[in-house]
């Protein structure tokens, strides 16, 4: 059994270690990276996932973005991040459902991330939704893979994935 929390200040480096053990070494050489640096994690959607043992288990981020010219507001997922023994579990299904269920009541609309469709289309991403947009290189685009949160999300949304310049956004909630 698992307790979702939004990740905390006191989460980071045993996040970050996570990460490190889940990814490559040169993970954070990859162009999602540069839309995070220097923006945290979204608070009440970035989620860790401890067991009865306060083990973390699992986590997952969300970062804020804007597509194109417009600056159409949309949430970037990723990483999403189960330790080793703990894969098979259905964990990262979990984190996944549960932090987009929290995306929609927070008002966000739009949600892209770079991965594989074969998975992540249970989730309902998938690259049809994603084909309007660009994303920052190297990203190989046919991993570039978007979801609407709410009917119609992307419609006349085109453009560039670019790093986040807004306002400060209050416990993750969408821009208004």
């Amino acid at each position: 059994m698992f307790q979702f929390t939004p990740e905390s200040p006191f989460d980071w480096y045993e996040v970050e270690y996570l990460l490190d053990t889940c990814f490559a070494p040169g993970r954070t050489a990859l162009s999602s990276y540069r839309l995070r640096d220097g923006i945290p994690p979204l608070a009440g959607l970035s989620l860790v996932a401890r067991d009865e043992y306060d083990v973390l288990g699992g986590s997952i981020r969300y970062w804020p973005i804007r597509i194109g010219v417009a600056g159409h507001a949309a949430l970037l997922l990723g990483p999403v991040a189960v330790h080793p023994t703990r894969q098979g579990e259905g964990l990262g299904a979990l984190l996944i459902n549960d932090s987009l269920h929290r995306a929609r009541a927070l008002g966000w609309s739009r949600v892209v991330l770079v991965g594989d469709e074969p998975y992540y289309k249970r989730f309902g991403f998938d690259r049809a939704t994603a084909m309007a947009l660009d994303y920052p290189p190297p990203t190989n685009p046919d991993r570039l893979l978007a979801q609407a949160l709410q009917p119609g999300a992307f419609d006349g949304v085109s453009g560039m994935v670019r790093k986040w310049d807004g306002a400060d956004l209050v416990q993750g909630r969408a821009p208004d």
